[in-house]
């Protein structure tokens, strides 16, 4: 069976069904640090083919990633996004590389509303008191999800999919994105501070590139105001997370639902202390 390298943490009836297929290299599994496991896999008598990467930046599949690993032919990202990988030089190389574009679209999009409700009722702030407290004294908290403005940054597989459940409860969808999409009737905003202008909620759920790193900045979350809530199921780095953390501990924005974050797996002390 052709090797496989294992670099993500997969479920294991996934990995029962692989192991099936093929010959696993799971650095999980392995009490060696990651660059020595590349090394000893490099060194194994039938070195990895492939390799199933993370879709964070915890992994970065770059030259010296693919000079650790060079029978490597075909890269394998476990999200839509493909940051991580720097893809001039697998193509340079010969080396293929798929993503799971699509498939996760409506489970991102059921978090991304879960986030949305959780932030704005107080649901698990609401546990977290009850838990603390030991008594049931929290009255309903919180504003209602109908009939907010919101606006979505990338309105591709899942910014479209959230617009559409948003939708189901009278929230009013605008969006910015790279080019304005003509089938569909939410109002475009060419920029995204103007959308976090005209919005209570804004969603990021665009890709990763140069152009949307920290598309989310200060400006932006002043734009959205002091009422207004931020939820993030894109990437860490788009958006500014040391002026959101001084937005949250000012009080310049309500709230903030995240999915992601800048430096993971590091989450910054002070956005735990405030949760």
């Amino acid at each position: 069976m052709p090797s496989v390298l294992v670099l993500y943490r997969l479920k294991p009836a996934v990995l029962a069904d692989l192991a099936g297929r093929f010959r696993l290299l799971d650095s999980h599994a392995s009490p060696l640090p990651l660059d020595a496991f590349l090394v000893a896999a490099a060194a194994d008598d039938d070195p990895p083919r492939a390799a199933i990467v993370p879709g964070s930046g915890v992994v970065r599949i770059d030259a010296a990633f693919l000079d650790a690993v060079p029978s490597l032919g075909c890269i394998v990202s476990v999200s839509a996004g493909l940051n991580q990988v720097d893809l001039p030089e697998c193509a340079r190389r010969g080396v293929a590389v798929a993503n799971a574009a699509g498939i996760y679209s409506a489970d991102v999009a059921d978090y991304a509303v879960g986030l949305l409700v959780d932030v704005l009722r107080g649901v698990s702030a609401g546990d977290r008191f009850l838990r603390r407290r030991g008594e049931c004294l929290l009255p309903l908290i919180g504003s209602s999800l109908g009939g907010k403005r919101v606006g979505i940054i990338g309105l591709g597989s899942i910014g479209s999919a959230i617009a559409r459940r948003l939708e189901a409860f009278g929230c009013v969808v605008s969006y910015h994105s790279r080019r304005q999409k003509h089938d569909v009737s939410y109002r475009y905003h060419p920029a995204a501070l103007d959308l976090a202008a005209s919005s209570d909620v804004l969603v990021v759920a665009c890709a990763l590139t140069a152009e949307t790193r920290h598309v989310v900045d200060r400006a932006v979350l002043d734009a959205l105001g002091s009422g207004g809530v931020l939820v993030n199921v894109a990437r860490g780095a788009n958006v500014d997370e040391a002026e959101l953390v001084r937005a949250l501990a000012e009080g310049r924005i309500a709230g903030a639902g995240l999915e992601v974050f800048e430096d993971e797996p590091n989450v910054p002390a002070e956005l735990l202390g405030m949760v």
